[in-house]
């Protein structure tokens, strides 16, 4: 019994950015840019959904420009399990931040 198996390299340095899917990060900055300045100038009648949607488009924003910044600098390794562990850890971390927050605002109503 075989398995097939496909053994791609990642990009790095400036080959990232003629690469697809590696090729839409540079959208997702100038838009995510543009959200972020729109959603800061507008006004809106709930604020605290004009929070949430600057930080979702601040923090897409970083986290687009971060990954192309260890792309083009070579920081995987030519790896693809360190993207999975760095998010993985993002996304607990925030879970745990909420938790917490979220049990200290109920113990304390």
């Amino acid at each position: 019994m075989s398995s097939a198996t496909s053994t791609s390299s990642l990009p790095s340095g400036l080959a990232v950015l003629t690469t697809f899917p590696d090729v839409l990060i540079i959208p997702e900055i100038i838009f995510g840019g543009l959200v972020w300045i729109l959603v800061a100038s507008s006004r809106v009648p709930a604020p605290i959904l004009q929070g949430w949607v600057m930080f979702v488009s601040v923090f897409c924003f970083v986290m687009s420009t971060t990954l192309l910044c260890l792309y083009i600098c070579g920081a995987h390794g030519d790896s693809s399990s360190w993207v999975t562990l760095v998010f993985a850890f993002v996304a607990t971390l925030v879970y745990v931040i909420h938790k917490i927050f979220s049990l200290l605002r109920w113990k304390s109503s």
